[in-house]
């Protein structure tokens, strides 16, 4: 039991260690909207492997719920568009460092990364949820003890899992979406942590038989850019308030997620939307 959880505390010490170094590297690589129209593209970073929310087709083209927010946000600054397809664990650095101007790419908006990345006001909301076999009781957070149960590492799912599973558990961390889907369902784990978009994935491969279990958190993903840019944030929160405004938002919804568009919350508690 010591040693599980001096292995959890370890992973969450290295979390918080990267949050650090993207926070130092965070004003390094500062670019303004018009320095971006001047230049004629947007670069854009986004999950490469996580439909409906970022991927690349047969054809090599990235689509997903992101690619079209990405897109949109080109189009408004009057450029063309550049994606950057990253694991869940490099998206920060991508940022910090300067790879690509803004991040698409399913963040979850939570007070830790608001110490690293500037969000923008919320674009879409998730929840983060424990996937099991039907035929297994997982009820409580308690059910989940001495199970095996996957995780991509350093995502919110990678958190709340880490949190709620109980010691016995043995929480196997895999770099990215793709990889701890594909653990689940080739039987290397017994359960998943990920988002409510995840199911439709599993079912396509292993039909009937897993369903989603657990709520671990609500969540809103937000797109993000290096902190203490203001007009890039000013661009991007405004362009937020139209697309909602104008319905756009509401075609991409019903492209991708199949439900109408939730309420949005005016704040979140440790999370600005308003860069300083």
């Amino acid at each position: 039991m010591f040693a599980m959880n001096l292995t959890r505390r370890r992973a969450l010490m290295g979390a918080a260690a990267l949050l650090a170094t993207a926070t130092f590297a965070g004003s390094a690589a500062a670019i303004t909207p018009d320095e971006i129209k001047a230049r004629g593209k947007l670069i854009v970073g986004i999950q490469g492997d996580n439909p409906p929310w970022g991927f690349v087709t047969s054809s090599g083209k990235q689509d997903g719920f992101d690619a079209d927010m990405g897109t949109l946000f080109a189009k408004e600054l009057g450029v063309t568009v550049e994606f950057v397809p990253l694991e869940v664990n490099n998206r920060i650095p991508a940022l910090t460092s300067g790879r690509v101007d803004v991040l698409f790419a399913t963040m979850a908006m939570l007070p830790d990364r608001a110490k690293a990345v500037q969000f923008s006001k919320p674009y879409n909301a998730n929840a983060i949820v424990l996937i099991g076999p039907k035929d297994k009781s997982i009820k409580t957070k308690e059910d989940m003890a001495n199970m095996t149960i996957a995780v991509a590492k350093g995502a919110a799912q990678d958190t709340q899992v880490t949190k709620n599973a109980p010691a016995s558990a043995t929480i196997r961390r895999f770099d990215g979406d793709a990889a701890s889907v594909q653990a689940l369902i080739s039987g290397q784990v017994e359960a998943l942590g990920g988002n409510i978009f995840y199911l439709d994935r599993v079912d396509k491969a292993a039909p009937g038989k897993f369903e989603n279990k657990l709520e671990f958190q609500k969540l809103y993903n937000g797109a993000c850019t290096r902190l203490g840019e203001k007009e890039l944030n000013a661009a991007l929160n405004s362009f937020i308030d139209k697309i909602k405004a104008n319905g756009e938002l509401k075609t991409i919804y019903a492209k991708w997620m199949k439900v109408p568009v939730p309420e949005f919350p005016e704040s979140l508690e440790g999370i600005p939307f308003t860069a300083k």
